[in-house]
């Protein structure tokens, strides 16, 4: 088994029922897909309001939960330097799964 395979998903709908479906529909499939290769998957999805919040919620951990041991996170985020160091900083925290993380330039975002 290889690391953490990277899913982007830049295109989802705007409005959360819509989206969650887009991702449901296309992003479930090619994470159960890449946890056949890799230890850990991670989803990158654009910033979102907290309309989007839950369901981001909802499906990692769900994920997360059918997938163990293997991790599966998500990040929110539309800044190249907060993605490259989220998905830097998941990579080695073997310990995290399960999370939806919405992150911006300065740092996570609660």
């Amino acid at each position: 088994m290889s690391g953490q395979a990277v899913i982007e998903a830049a295109d989802l709908p705007g409005d959360a029922l819509s989206s969650a479906a887009a991702f449901h529909a296309t992003c479930v499939v090619r994470a159960e897909e890449a946890l056949a290769n890799h230890d850990a998957v991670l989803f990158i999805l654009p910033d979102a309001d907290y309309e989007h919040t839950d369901w981001r919620r909802g499906a990692v951990r769900t994920l997360a939960r059918r997938h163990a041991p293997k991790r599966v996170n998500m990040i929110g985020a539309s800044d190249p330097a907060a993605i490259d160091a989220m998905t830097s900083y998941l990579a080695r925290a073997r310990a995290i799964t399960g999370q939806y993380l919405p992150a911006h330039r300065e740092g996570v975002r609660l």
